[in-house]
C-alpha cells in the first residue's frame, strides 16, 4: 500500500481532468499538460491558439476518457419531423334517446284579436245648446276635455274661442270683450260660456302714457276693471258664465303671481254673480305644491301635466273639464229653457239620451233627467209628518229636604214621599232590626239547620 500511494503521488494532480493524460502503456511517460488556455481561445491550424470571437459558441473536443462517477453523455436522436394529424373525432357518448331529434313543440297559436272599432262619432249637424269657450291656450285644454264629456250628446256642442299667447293685458294682440260680444250676437245658440284667462298677464299696464308694473296696487285696480269689463258683455246678454280659475305651474314664482290673479278674478266673479271653478286644489300634492302627475277622473295615477310644466295632457283635459263639468250640470238643470226651445238632454251626457214622444196626458214626453225626477217627486203623494216623541215628565233637579232632626209629622214616621209598609205579621223587622235576633230559618233555605231538612 505504501508502494501504491508513492507511486500514484509522483502522477500529476492535473492529470485527473484528462487534457494531458494518455493511456499508459509499455514505455509511455506523462508529461505536464500545458497551461490551461483561456475559454475564447481556439488552435489555429498554424499551431498557435486565436481568440474567438464572442458570438461564436466555443467548440469542445469529445472526450475519450471518463471515470466511473461520472456520466457518460448520451448520444442526442434527431427530433423527428413534425407532421400535421387532422383530430379524430370524438364519439358521441349522448344515450341513444338524447340522439334522437326532438319532436317539434306544438305551440297554442292564440286568435289574433279583433281590431276594436272605433267609436262612431256622433254627428252635431245642428244642436241646440252650444258651449263657447274663450281663452289663452290653457282655455284650449278645456275646450277639448268638454268636447270628450259632451261626445255622446248630439244636442250639445263645444265652441273653441280660445286663442294662444293673449290675455286681458294686450288688447293689441286679442280684444277679448268685443271678441265676446261679436260670438254671442253671431251665435244666438251659445247658451252657456266659460271663460279661462290670466296665465299670459304676469307684465306691465299700458294706461295711457304711463306703464304699470305688475301686481302693484294701480294694476290690481285696473286688471280688476278690465275683467269686469269682460263679465259685463255675458251678464248683459244674460248668458250664464262659468270662470275657471288658473292651475299652479312648476315655476314657484309664477304661481305665486297666478294665485294673485286668481284672487283679482275671484272677486270680480262672485260680485257679478257668476260662477268661479277653483281648480288649484286638483293640481297639487299633499303639501300644495305643484304635482305633475296626480289621480284622474276614474281614480287612477295618470300624467296631468306636459314637460313644460304649464299645460295639460290629455288626462289633464279630462280633470281641466270635470271641474267645469260640475258647474255646468247644475246650470243646465236650474237654468230657464226658452219657449221656442224644446228641454235638452245636459244633465247625464254619458247616457243615452232618452226617447222622446207624446205622453199619456198628450204633452211631450221630456228628456232631462233632473226634469223627470222632478216631476216624479211632484206626483208622488205627501208622506205624513212621523208622530212626535212623547214629552217625558220633568225630572226635579232635587227633592224636598226634610231635616233629620224635627220631630215625626207623620205616624209611624214615614217619609212623606215613601210608600206604604208592608204588614209585617211574623214581627220580622222589630225582631231582627230592634231587638238584634236571628231572623226565625225557613225551610230549604241556607240557616235551616234543622235535621232531617224540611
Amino acid at each position: 500500500m505504501p508502494a501504491c500511494l508513492s507511486l500514484l503521488g509522483s502522477v500529476p494532480a492535473l492529470a485527473q481532468w484528462g487534457d494531458g493524460y494518455q493511456q499508459p502503456g509499455a514505455g509511455a511517460t506523462y508529461e505536464a499538460p500545458p497551461r490551461r488556455r483561456s475559454r475564447d481561445a481556439y488552435y489555429r491550424d498554424d499551431g498557435t491558439y486565436g481568440r474567438q470571437p464572442r458570438y461564436a459558441p466555443q467548440q469542445e473536443a469529445p472526450r475519450q476518457f471518463y471515470w466511473p462517477w461520472e456520466d457518460r453523455p448520451q448520444p442526442v436522436a434527431p427530433q423527428p419531423e413534425r407532421t400535421y394529424r387532422a383530430p379524430r373525432p370524438r364519439p358521441n357518448y349522448a344515450p341513444v334517446e338524447a340522439q334522437r331529434p326532438a319532436p317539434a313543440i306544438k305551440r297554442r297559436v292564440r286568435p289574433a284579436r279583433a281590431p276594436t272599432p272605433p267609436k262612431p262619432a256622433i254627428a252635431k249637424s245642428e244642436p241646440n245648446v252650444q258651449i263657447a269657450v274663450f281663452g289663452d291656450s290653457l282655455a284650449d285644454h278645456l275646450a277639448k276635455g268638454l268636447d270628450d264629456v259632451f261626445e255622446d250628446n248630439a244636442d250639445v256642442a263645444v265652441l273653441d274661442r280660445a286663442k294662444g299667447d293673449s290675455g286681458l293685458i294686450r288688447k293689441d294682440v286679442v280684444d277679448w270683450p268685443k271678441v265676446a260680444q261679436d260670438s254671442l250676437q253671431g251665435n244666438s245658440k251659445i247658451r252657456y260660456a266659460l271663460v279661462m284667462l290670466g296665465a299670459n298677464d304676469r307684465q306691465p299696464i299700458r294706461d295711457g302714457d304711463e306703464t304699470v308694473d305688475p301686481l302693484t296696487d294701480r294694476w290690481r285696480a285696473l286688471y280688476h276693471a278690465r275683467v269686469d269689463a269682460l263679465i259685463k258683455v255675458f251678464t248683459d246678454k244674460k248668458v250664464p258664465l262659468v270662470w275657471v280659475g288658473l292651475p299652479p305651474v312648476q315655476s314657484e314664482a309664477l304661481s305665486r303671481d297666478l294665485a294673485a290673479i286668481n284672487d283679482i278674478i275671484r272677486d270680480s266673479v262672485t260680485k257679478a254673480g257668476a260662477t268661479y271653478v277653483d281648480i288649484w286644489p286638483g293640481f297639487v300634492d299633499d303639501r300644495d305644491r305643484y304635482a305633475a302627475s296626480g289621480p284622474d277622473p276614474e281614480g287612477q295615477i295618470a300624467k296631468l301635466r306636459t314637460a313644460d310644466g304649464v299645460h295639460f295632457t290629455k288626462a289633464g283635459d279630462r280633470k281641466l273639464a270635470h271641474f267645469a263639468d260640475v258647474e255646468l250640470k247644475r246650470l243646465m238643470g236650474t237654468a230657464p229653457q226658452p219657449a221656442d226651445q224644446p228641454p235638452t238632454a245636459t244633465i247625464a251626457p254619458s247616457a243615452p239620451p232618452a226617447a222622446t214622444g207624446p205622453s199619456l196626458d198628450g204633452s211631450p214626453q221630456l228628456t232631462d233627467t233632473a226634469a223627470i225626477d222632478r216631476q216624479i217627486t211632484a206626483m208622488l203623494p205627501s208622506l205624513p209628518e212621523p208622530p212626535g216623541v212623547p214629552a217625558l215628565p220633568v225630572k226635579p233637579a232635587a227633592g224636598p229636604v226634610v231635616p233629620l232632626s224635627r220631630a215625626e209629622v207623620s205616624p209611624g214616621g214615614a217619609l212623606l214621599s215613601g210608600r206604604p209598609r208592608d204588614p209585617d205579621n211574623l214581627g220580622t223587622v222589630e225582631r231582627t232590626l230592634l231587638r238584634g235576633n236571628a231572623p226565625m230559618p225557613q225551610p230549604g233555605r241556607a240557616d235551616d239547620f234543622r235535621w232531617p231538612p224540611g
